[in-house]
């Protein structure tokens, strides 16, 4: 279950040969399929956070790093 109002880094990998999540070094790394324009690379983080999350894709705010690989995502009420 995820905690409301927790904030959430990771580190994205546009381009990627498949979508997965890993924790690395102790950095969230997330690998996508799609090519990082026009928002599509960070509405495939926000599809895959959710599914691994458990919390609907409207509850994930992308707080920080619109055009940054490191973002940082936070759960809403």
């Amino acid at each position: 279950m995820a905690v409301i109002g927790a904030e959430i880094a990771v580190r994205v990998t546009p381009k990627a040969s498949r979508n997965m999540i890993k924790s690395e070094d102790g950095v969230l790394r997330v690998y996508v399929t799609v090519v990082p324009e026009d928002g599509k690379a960070n509405a495939a983080v926000v599809k895959l956070l959710s599914k691994a999350l458990g919390v609907p894709k409207s509850r994930l705010e992308l707080v920080r790093g619109h055009t940054a690989r490191d973002k940082v995502f936070r759960i809403l009420d």
